[in-house]
């Protein structure tokens, strides 16, 4: 019946070029914690200092707590269209591709892999400026290179290294997260060896919402949007970590699941309990905040323990940033790579971008992208906060515009359900939908419009902050159009009745039966299960 409903085209994904496939090595706990671990990077541990300083407490707190509402819904989004059809070669642009419309897939694949290109760099800068807190003697150019060595390293080679690796960078921060949390509290009240009980001194007045560019209720709204706009550097495209990885994951259908459902409670846990932890631990007014660093000693955590009189905890975070953002861009380089060899197999991009090595890893993806990482070495030449900036704000807004698509493609994919009757035949549904996803998708839109608003309030007009804000748009608007004429694709999406939901699942089946679920037969196993 589904056969006669829908014409089954070839496959949408090509072999590579020498016959080698990516290869299903990940396990669950890889999946969850790379997803978690690509998002906890320098934004939750330093960059938070930066929004607190210019918009105060309250804006901080609310603007993860409207981000990660917003990473919420972009994740089930995600998790039912990737555990319909966990694809080898499973991106966003795929189901883009599969969706919404052929011109869109391509623009937002070049659009993804430019965004994953340039977090690597982002982070590689991050540690070596981090680096750079314990001692200036050796050129950054030196830590730079044995950071980029180490990441192209770890993704050469079977996915599984990439995997343990991971899990284990991931798991020092959430162990470090907690703790900083715990020691927030005694903080908080009062058990240091100061014993001043904070509680919410730094709350008061009109510090919890602080103005910003300009003054008065305009100026406390502009804190408040510039704290959205900068929040989303933390969350950045790590919702698409779990879909990325869904090609190389063992059971697809069973871990991708379990690694979106428990990914928010984290999410929740981690980021609005560690910023509500910052703003009771430091003043928003404290100048350490806005020093323009990205190591330690601009970290919140770092000036609040040093605040409160304890010792030698100052190197202990700088080192856990220092794995946080080396982890980031080992799984932004991982990102890219897998981007690139996607949009190669569904005829995105040149073939031999599939092209993969006798681990199933697309060396010839991981090396392209790598390339674009040498963008660090311009620490070397300038100054390290103003290129880190820069990089910042271009892969902000391309994760705007990339989740636009995704978004656009999620809502084309359940009227498609819906048209064929298979909508309750759908392996994982997730709440409120498609109500949501409307709502995130008119707000996003605004962000990614609004991305530099300071460069336009107050007379803060600043030409390369504009360009860095907002050249990402026109790029993708070239390739977008550039790929409808090139290919005479005047349709804006593909028909609902003409969407494809049905070639690729034979493979998913197929997995579903190798990989039969086993029950826990103890606590131990339970627990284990649990974790794993």
């Amino acid at each position: 019946m589904l056969d006669s409903m829908f014409p089954v085209p070839s496959s949408s994904l090509q072999d590579s070029g020498n016959g080698e496939n990516t290869r299903r090595a990940l396990k669950s706990r890889h999946v969850q914690l790379i997803a978690l671990g690509g998002c906890i990077g320098t934004g939750l541990f330093v960059g938070s200092g930066t929004i607190l300083a210019h918009s105060g407490p309250a804006s901080l707190l609310l603007a993860y707590i409207v981000m990660s509402f917003v990473i919420w819904t972009i994740m089930n989004v995600l998790g039912e269209m990737t555990t319909y059809l966990p694809l080898t070669g499973a991106s966003a642009p795929m189901y883009i591709n599969r969706f919404a419309d052929k011109s869109l897939a391509f623009a937002t694949s070049w659009n993804y892999w430019y965004a994953f290109a340039i977090l690597v760099p982002t982070e590689i800068t991050a540690c070596g400026i981090i680096i750079q807190y314990w001692t200036k003697n050796v050129n950054i150019a030196v830590w730079i290179t044995i950071v980029l060595v180490v990441c192209v390293l770890l993704n050469v080679f079977a996915v599984k290294l990439f995997g343990e690796t991971e899990f284990w960078f991931a798991s020092i921060k959430i162990i470090a997260i907690m703790g900083l949390i715990i020691v927030g509290v005694v903080i908080f009240f009062g058990g240091t060896p100061t014993h001043d009980r904070l509680g919410f001194r730094y709350w008061k007045g009109d510090d919890a919402f602080k103005e910003y560019l300009v003054l008065g209720a305009g100026g406390r709204f502009t804190g408040f949007w510039n704290a959205l706009v900068r929040s989303g550097f933390s969350f950045i495209l790590s919702p698409e970590l779990i879909t990325i990885s869904a090609g190389e994951t063992e059971a697809p259908r069973r871990n991708i699941p379990k690694a979106v459902s428990r990914f928010i409670y984290r999410l929740v846990f981690f980021y609005i309990i560690g910023s509500l932890v910052i703003t009771v631990i430091v003043s928003s007014f404290d100048p350490r905040l806005n020093s323009g660093a990205h190591d330690a000693s601009a970290s919140p955590f770092v000036i609040g323990i040093q605040n409160a009189g304890i010792p030698i905890l100052n190197h202990i975070i700088n080192g856990v940033v220092l794995t946080s953002a080396w982890s980031s861009a080992n799984c932004f380089l991982y990102s890219g790579s897998r981007t690139l060899y996607s949009a190669a197999c569904i005829g995105e991009a040149p073939k031999i971008f599939s092209t993969c090595n006798r681990w199933g890893v697309p060396y010839v993806s991981v090396l392209t992208t790598s390339a674009i990482a040498c963008l660090a070495y311009l620490n070397v030449s300038s100054g390290p906060g103003r290129v880190f900036t820069w990089l910042t704000n271009i892969s902000t807004v391309s994760g705007f515009i990339s989740w636009v698509a995704v978004l656009i493609a999620y809502l084309r994919f359940r009227k498609a359900l819906i048209y064929s009757n298979l909508l309750d035949n759908l392996p994982f549904r997730t709440a409120l939908q498609p109500y949501n996803t409307y709502i995130v998708l008119a707000f996003i839109s605004i962000l990614a419009l609004t991305n530099g608003f300071n460069v336009f309030v107050g007379g803060h007009f600043n030409a390369s902050d504009f360009v860095a804000a907002y050249v990402t748009i026109p790029i993708f608007l070239v390739l977008y159009f550039g790929h409808k004429i090139y290919t005479k694709n005047w349709k804006w999406l593909i028909p609902i009745k003409s969407i494809d939901l049905i070639t690729g699942l034979d493979e998913v089946e197929r997995l579903d039966s190798e990989c039969p679920e086993r029950a826990p037969r103890n606590i131990i196993e339970k627990i284990w299960f649990w974790i794993a």
